[in-house]
């Protein structure tokens, strides 16, 4: 972690309830796209969003919600997609 994030956290740790400390860790690495969404929407309100976020991408983080933004092999990635083969279209052509 810099050393800026560092500084930032412990001041604002001690006198708040961040979201990193207040639910399990796994939700912030979850497999599940609605556990994902649900890890970013809590970091919206973070005060160390803007840190964290720097922090993650200065440090390469290869996986998890940082900053509110979800890293998939150290890419900021829009959605986590589903794990498995995506499905075919749906669309039933005219016989």
């Amino acid at each position: 972690m810099s050393v800026s994030f560092l500084d930032a956290f412990n001041e604002v740790a001690t006198s708040q309830d961040l979201p990193c400390r207040s639910y399990a860790p796994e939700l912030f690495f979850a497999e599940s796209p609605a556990d994902v969404e649900h890890a970013k929407s809590l970091c919206t309100t973070c005060p160390l969003k803007a840190e964290c976020l720097a922090g993650a991408l200065e440090r390469s983080e290869p996986w998890g919600v940082w900053g509110g933004e979800l890293f998939v092999q150290g890419v900021v990635v829009a959605r986590k997609r589903p794990r498995g083969r995506p499905r075919k279209c749906d669309t039933v052509t005219a016989a």
